[in-house]
């Protein structure tokens, strides 16, 4: 959440922030008169108790007089205090200035391509790759489990635990500490990582349990840390764990394979660090998965997303998009297989997650987020990586860990 001293500082610039982010500006004013209502109350909460502990024994009539008036205000108290973090909580992290403006993905602005395009005589899409190799059944998948499911199997498969070892040994290299999170996290902890106030309509959750099913690791290792004091920053994760996503917004969209479905499997980067730092940090992430990207030696382009285009806890964000030759009839276009965001202190205050400055002072700690690999690179590698004799060549970097060089029938 934002911090309540700059809503109450400057609340035109939390106007004109959110609003570039496509949220509703009255927010900002719906908080300060309840934040004004409450400040108010609590002040004459304090004085009548600061009142009622200087009263003698013989003022018995204006004690219950004042106890009476102190229990009214306390019950009124606990009220506002709902109804004021209800509309913080409705308010999203304002864009960093470095953001683009804009007001969707159409204005998110392209910083630079990056190796060269396959030429391939009529390329196939990687759904009819797969299909043709028998190595991606959605077909069954909707049998057991619905629409939006699918089967990876043989060499697709070989390929994802080839993708997270790659992932795992380059990153290890770098000081990231693996973890295998839980999938299931409590209300509390998906409200802290800021996803429920809008976007809420895409996470899976179970009632009779009141958990919440991750739609990235992300969401169960920011609150590891929640109400904690760190020492020892930065703290680097690299997070291994099934994502669940309902995909309400995307009906009819890449209905057919597996571009977009309810369950996938991804490795995901976290960093917690000193806010002076988060900056610098939001490149390094990027320049990791341009690491990953460049070792499987995949054409693809970086993205500067745009003030519209952020998430609610997003001050920027970066997203990489992998060129795909089969997409579009055979014409080929550009789908994101990465993103990374710096989600400044918008976080750790819900989590209250701090650290002690050099003073000895505590602040709030910045997050960051970045994908190491999820399953979409693997239909990228299918696309770019096809031959005229229908099988795949499987990338050099790759060759260890699988123990063969082609996927074939």
């Amino acid at each position: 959440m934002l911090d309540a001293n700059l809503i109450r500082t400057n609340p035109e610039k939390v106007k004109q922030g959110i609003a570039a982010k496509n949220a509703d500006p009255s927010l900002v004013d719906k908080f300060l008169e309840i934040d004004k209502e409450w400040r108010d109350s609590t002040k004459k909460f304090d004085d009548l108790r600061s009142e009622q502990k200087k009263l003698g024994k013989d003022d018995k009539a204006k004690a219950s007089k004042i106890k009476t008036q102190v229990k009214v205000i306390e019950e009124k108290l606990s009220e506002l205090e709902k109804l004021r973090e209800e509309v913080l909580l409705q308010i999203p992290n304002l864009p960093s200035a470095s953001a683009p403006i804009g007001k969707g993905e159409q204005d998110n602005k392209v910083i630079k391509e990056v190796g060269n395009k396959p030429d391939i005589k009529n390329p196939k899409d990687y759904f009819t790759l797969a299909q043709e190799l028998d190595i991606i059944d959605t077909e069954r998948a909707a049998k057991v489990s619905g629409s939006r499911f699918g089967y990876l199997k043989g060499g697709a498969a070989m390929l994802e635990f080839a993708l997270i070892n790659l992932a795992m040994k380059t990153l290890a290299k770098e000081g990231f500490i693996p973890v295998i999170p839980p999938v299931l996290i409590s209300e509390k902890s998906m409200r802290g990582m800021g996803y429920m106030e809008r976007g809420g309509d895409e996470i899976y959750y179970l009632p009779k349990d009141n958990l919440y099913l991750v739609g990235t690791s992300e969401q169960s290792i920011g609150p590891m840390h929640q109400g904690e004091v760190l020492n020892n920053l930065p703290k680097k994760y690299v997070a291994f764990s099934t994502c669940f996503r309902r995909e309400a917004g995307s009906y009819g969209k890449d209905t057919k394979g597996i571009l977009r479905v309810h369950q996938f499997n991804k490795m995901e980067m976290f960093v917690i660090c000193e806010p002076q730092k988060s900056e610098e940090m939001h490149k390094y992430l990027l320049s990791m998965e341009e690491k990953l990207m460049q070792a499987l030696k995949l054409p693809y382009r970086i993205i500067d997303t745009c003030t519209g285009d952020l998430g609610d806890p997003a001050a920027a964000k970066y997203d990489i998009e992998v060129w795909m030759p089969g997409q579009n009839g055979g014409k080929g276009e550009y789908r994101e297989t990465h993103a990374t965001s710096n989600t400044t202190d918008f976080q750790a205050r819900r989590l209250n997650i701090k650290y002690k400055n050099p003073e000895g002072k505590s602040e709030f700690v910045h997050m960051l987020n970045g994908t190491a690999f999820s399953e979409r690179p693997i239909l990228a590698i299918l696309e770019n990586y096809q031959t005229e004799k229908g099988t795949i060549a499987v990338p050099e970097v790759l060759q260890d860990y699988l123990g063969f060089k082609e996927i074939s029938k």
